[in-house]
């Protein structure tokens, strides 16, 4: 097992928008990221996330690109920026920027350039093709609904976006486009940027016939995630670019499972340090966006294993995530975010601390913040869930209550509402009304509440943080499951060279009774967390409180 940084660190994710507005215009911004940079330091992260403040129309919140080498004016400045990296880095804090590579912004100069005429040096940067059948070149689908092609009158073509229609696909299959891009990677890997999150990067890579998708699910998606090329991309750009300087690169790839996942992270690859997962946030919406389907924790459990075990037998890392800007609060989805907030936010916080991998906290995880609740349709920001909306209430199928109830169950907006700093108006986020509804619970969980409790979850945060720190075994330690058909409680074991952990967590609002004896011969262990206040002498079997969680060190 190499070790490196990234495997030992901490990631923290800043949306922002969302964070902290220095000026108050209702919008976050870098020079307030500056004013709470205390915070981070405080919770002890070791690196930040920061979602894309590159130049952008924010069509779909700066992941539409419109210069990678400038920044949106929301925002601030470069210089802002350049003085946030300066202080992260004089607090050993590394800086993660957001890389959209997949498209661009339908503004960007190139896309501009290249819809003038079908014979302009840009044409190829981007991917058009013909029209079949009086429409669209093939039945591929957007994320974000409707085709996948946009018609473009004047030069009576089609372009492909897999997202928004103002989010245009670079053609990567075109090697000046991957020459552009590598070049502005090292431009701001010259900069002093630690790393990069990779946007949908398994998708650059399109199958160059387009044929009509026939798998279930969206249409399209076995010729375009995944496709020919795709490792022979990724090899080059890091051998151009990221392999260079020790960068950390997090690849964001949906539809890979964990086969598919060993191809990316494997060491001797040489692809990235870590993907993104999504199978353990998608097993309870298999039947569609517009279900609310009970989920089961023997699943949860299963992927879960399966990954690790996966990922430890092939020398691959992962991202240990519930949170980010496109997932709901993961403690209204897996936890309970009434009697048992505190309890459940840290439990869940535990899993993802324990595991083998990299865990990343979302801004508000640390406080255990929770989904909000819109009244009307009308307040939804997000354009997916804009467009879901529409697809629903043109099928006609369902009450305007009953797509309300869905779109605040399942919006992205749950993880965009502005972070909750005190229980001033608008949570200390800002003076003006917000871009965003703020969450009404913000007297009751905001920062100020949290650093003045020593039950509260940011104190169990930073707690977690340092026991990483201080034991090897947190990062590198073998993971092997127990308990395996318990429906309430998750319990594994984390083998290291000095240390070993044994993991309790009950999923329960109930007691939940184990009994380890059959499985483990530990004779004594030391409790070094737990979620409840009173303390938990160790033993084999037992019972663990609604929600519990313990961290044994044997």
């Amino acid at each position: 097992m190499n070790k490196k940084w990234w495997k030992e660190a901490v990631v923290y994710q800043i949306y922002p928008r969302s964070f902290k507005d220095s000026n108050n215009d209702g919008i976050g911004d870098l020079r307030g990221i500056i004013e709470k940079i205390d915070h981070l330091d405080q919770l002890g992260v070791d690196a930040v996330w920061l979602n894309p403040v590159y130049k952008s129309p924010n069509d779909d919140n700066g992941y539409d690109i419109s210069d990678y080498q400038a920044i949106m004016d929301e925002f601030g400045t470069m210089e802002d920026l350049e003085e946030l990296m300066e202080l992260l880095h004089q607090r050993n804090i590394k800086l993660i920027m957001d890389l959209v590579l997949n498209h661009s912004s339908d503004e960007h100069q190139w896309f501009k350039e290249s819809r003038q005429s079908k014979d302009n040096p840009y044409r190829d940067y981007y991917i058009w093709r013909d029209g079949k059948n009086g429409g669209p070149p093939n039945n591929w689908k957007a994320f974000f609904g409707g085709s996948a092609w946009k018609y473009d009158q004047k030069t009576d073509q089609y372009y492909l976006h897999l997202f928004s229609p103002k989010q245009p696909d670079l053609n990567w299959e075109n090697s000046k486009v991957r020459q552009e891009i590598y070049a502005m990677i090292n431009w701001w890997l010259e900069k002093g940027v630690d790393g990069f999150r990779l946007d949908v990067i398994n998708l650059i890579s399109k199958d160059q016939r387009f044929p009509d998708g026939e798998k279930e699910g969206l249409a399209g998606h076995e010729y375009f995630a995944n496709g020919p090329r795709v490792h022979e991309f990724i090899k080059e750009m890091a051998a151009n670019t990221f392999n260079k300087y020790e960068a950390m690169t997090v690849g964001e790839t949906p539809f890979v499972d964990k086969e598919e996942a060993i191809k990316f992270v494997k060491e001797e690859r040489e692809e990235f340090s870590m993907v993104i997962p999504f199978e353990h946030l998608e097993f309870d919406r298999k039947e569609g966006w517009d279900k609310i389907t009970d989920w089961d924790l023997t699943e949860l459990k299963d992927l879960m294993s399966e990954w690790q075990y996966k990922l430890q037998e092939n020398n691959g890392w992962t991202s240990l995530y519930f949170c980010n800007h496109d997932q709901p609060r993961i403690v209204s989805r897996y936890g309970d975010d009434g009697k048992y907030r505190k309890e459940s936010a840290k439990m869940l916080g535990t899993m993802l601390h324990t595991l083998r991998g990299t865990p990343f906290i979302y801004q508000g995880e640390e406080i255990g913040m929770t989904n909000i609740s819109f009244d009307s349709l009308t307040d939804f920001d997000d354009i997916e869930t804009r467009g879901y909306i529409k697809e629903l209430q043109e099928k006609n199928q369902l009450s305007q209550k009953e797509i309300l109830e869905i779109a605040n169950y399942r919006t992205r907006d749950n993880a965009r509402t502005p972070m909750h700093w005190d229980d001033s108006k608008y949570a200390g986020f800002s003076e003006s009304e917000p871009w965003l509804k703020m969450n009404s619970n913000y007297p009751e969980i905001n920062v100020e509440k949290d650093l003045s409790s020593d039950d509260s979850v940011f104190k169990y945060y930073q707690k977690m943080i340092s026991l990483r720190k201080k034991y090897p075994v947190f990062a590198y330690g073998k993971y092997e499951i127990l308990l395996e058909a318990d429906q309430n409680i998750y319990a594994y074991l984390r083998q290291g060279e000095q240390n070993n952990l044994l993991v309790l967590l009950n999923f329960s609002e109930n007691e939940a009774a184990y009994d380890l004896n059959d499985q483990l011969e530990i004779k004594q262990a030391e409790l070094i967390l737990n979620n409840y206040q009173q303390e938990a002498d160790f033993e084999l079997d037992g019972s663990l409180r609604p929600y519990e969680a313990r961290v044994y060190l044997y």
